[in-house]
């Protein structure tokens, strides 16, 4: 049997831009998408604090050093630019792995610097 655990979290990081007019995704920072384990096309799950939205999407990497972290098409409805959020990503683990498995956990400070 496999069951579903956070492989990996960015928290607490700020939205830099909203871009409605692209075909949906979030853009992060390559460089933080890295520490977090997170690969292009990766699905995602993002948490806003500011509104409570929760929805998934998938990853493009941006600009390494950048700090940016961009909704794009309609998950730009999801969130304004400042508002904070939270990336997960997921993967499924059998009986034996689960034992010594791990999450990775990025913090962010409030320059979306990874801390």
């Amino acid at each position: 049997m496999l069951r579903c655990f956070l492989r990996s979290k960015i928290h607490r990081a700020r939205i830099t831009e909203a871009n409605l007019a692209y075909e949906g995704s979030i853009t992060i920072d390559r460089e933080i998408m890295e520490r977090a384990g997170m690969l292009p096309y990766e699905q995602v799950m993002i948490s806003n604090l500011n509104n409570g939205e929760r929805f998934e999407t998938y990853v493009i990497p941006g600009k390494p050093g950048s700090r940016e972290f961009c909704l794009n098409g309609p998950t730009a409805r999801k969130g304004m630019v400042g508002d904070i959020i939270i990336i997960f990503s997921y993967c499924y683990l059998a009986e034996q792995e689960i034992k010594n498995f791990e999450p990775t956990i990025v913090k962010i400070d409030a320059n979306n610097n990874p801390l």
